[in-house]
């Protein structure tokens, strides 16, 4: 036959004849790979097993992927094209066949460990993907997080719209597999595929599997923490952007942390990248901190995370409106009722409640140990109390890389757990029809 000039479009028994010449080379995925455990072929064949035998899987990763999800799909791994780079191995690779032709495909690289994306190896897939008439997805995998799938780490100069860069990291598809195995309405049907999901989830759970959490702030970071410590100041670009980086992927982190324990997905504010980075660098020199939201369905609201590096603080906070259908006195009494569920003193020592008055640019803020100051407040009576924040304020070591992590990442399933989860906003009733205005 003669050379292959397209993916997307060709017949697949066209394709099968190019893999049969030798012009393609590749290896069917299998569960259970005869390869080193925390090789990155092996984590491949795994996790392309497992969308293929597992319906809700797949049908995730297809969704997130924007893949044609009719049609019978193919999943290789170790491709090379001979003809064009015989040089490049694409770690995987996968097809959708409708009525016998290859209608959307998408390259695959996958990073294990510690190992990040590369720009020179994806430039490759790349222009693989372009000299086969525009394959129109490439898919990163790494312990590197993003924002979303959609914002790959690397940047390509004038990048083809005919071809979309994704990235995966390990944390978010072991919570998407995760979520599958919750009891709602979108677990797994089938007891076999459920099982087959929990040992793909066993594998990637062990560290020698080389899938990884995010569990070090960067060297950046902490020289960023000790300047401001010190009052020093920020002059290091690169110093910044590698600090506000690292901040960006704990951001991710929590909510995927988060996502797995409560059973639906938690996502931070998804921005373009670049926005984001030029204002966090802003925030971060002009105003000493770095914040996000996490979208929780259900919850009160968002959920608001600050870090304060000049004060050493990290702040937590959600939003609750309190009957605005009543006086001031009962929205107070209201909160003040909601929080006295909490039995964790250690949390109500540093929580505090800050009253946001209507029309007024100044708030009032007492700690929950004295929540009932809001009563002997300066005419209250006459405040229009429109909402509570409700804030937990914890002193941590924002300097130590590792203690960091952990700190926050406690400090907010204690937040959730103990406050956040029971609260409720009050709600307006809906309109009632006026008697007279009933004819039958």
């Amino acid at each position: 036959m003669n050379k292959i000039t397209k993916l997307v479009g060709l017949k697949k028994t066209d394709f099968d004849q190019f893999v049969k010449d030798g012009k393609i080379t590749l290896s069917k995925t299998r569960l259970i790979p005869l390869l080193k455990t925390g090789d990155e072929m092996a984590l491949t064949s795994i996790l392309l097993s497992a969308i293929k035998l597992i319906k809700e899987f797949k049908d995730s990763i297809f969704k997130e992927l924007k893949l044609k999800r009719s049609g019978k799909a193919y999943y290789y791994s170790e491709v090379v094209f001979k003809d064009i780079d015989a040089n490049s191995r694409l770690d995987g690779m996968i097809l959708v066949v409708v009525s016998g032709k290859i209608e959307d495909a998408i390259f695959i690289e996958v990073k294990n460990d510690k190992a990040k994306v590369e720009e020179e190896q994806i430039l490759k897939y790349y222009k693989l993907a372009q000299s086969l008439n525009n394959v129109p997805k490439i898919l990163t995998i790494s312990n590197e997080f993003v924002s979303d799938s959609s914002h790959s780490p690397i940047t390509i100069k004038n990048q083809s719209k005919k071809i979309s860069l994704y990235h995966f990291s390990w944390t978010y598809i072991k919570t998407i597999a995760q979520l599958l195995l919750f009891d709602n309405e979108n677990n797994i049907d089938d007891e076999d595929q459920i099982n087959i999901m929990k040992e793909v989830m066993h594998y990637f759970n062990n560290e020698r599997s080389g899938v990884n959490g995010f569990r070090l702030m960067s060297k950046g970071w902490k020289a960023v923490s000790e300047k401001i410590k010190s009052q020093q100041p920020l002059n290091d670009k690169d110093e910044i952007i590698d600090a506000i980086t690292s901040w960006h992927q704990e951001e991710n982190d929590m909510s995927l942390m988060l996502s797995r324990k409560l059973g639906v997905l938690v996502k931070s504010n998804i921005e373009n990248p670049k926005s984001k980075l030029i204002r966090d660098i802003k925030r971060l020199k002009d105003k000493q901190f770095l914040s996000t939201s996490l979208r929780i369905k259900g919850a009160v609201s968002d959920l608001k995370v600050t870090v304060d590096f000049s004060r050493r603080t990290i702040s937590m906070s959600v939003r609750v409106i309190p009957p605005l259908d009543k006086g001031t006195i009962s929205r107070i009494s209201s909160i003040k009722k909601q929080l006295s569920k909490c039995k964790d003193s250690s949390l109500l020592d540093n929580l505090y409640i800050d009253a946001d008055i209507k029309f007024s640019s100044k708030s009032i803020k007492y700690n929950y140990t004295n929540i009932d100051q809001f009563y002997e407040h300066d005419n209250i009576k006459n405040l229009n109390i429109i909402a509570f924040d409700i804030e937990l304020i914890k002193t941590v070591k924002i300097d130590s890389a590792k203690i960091f992590v952990a700190e926050i990442e406690k400090m907010l399933l204690n937040y959730y757990n103990v406050i956040v989860q029971d609260l409720k906003s009050w709600k307006k009733s809906a309109p009632k029809l006026k008697k007279e205005e009933i004819k039958l």
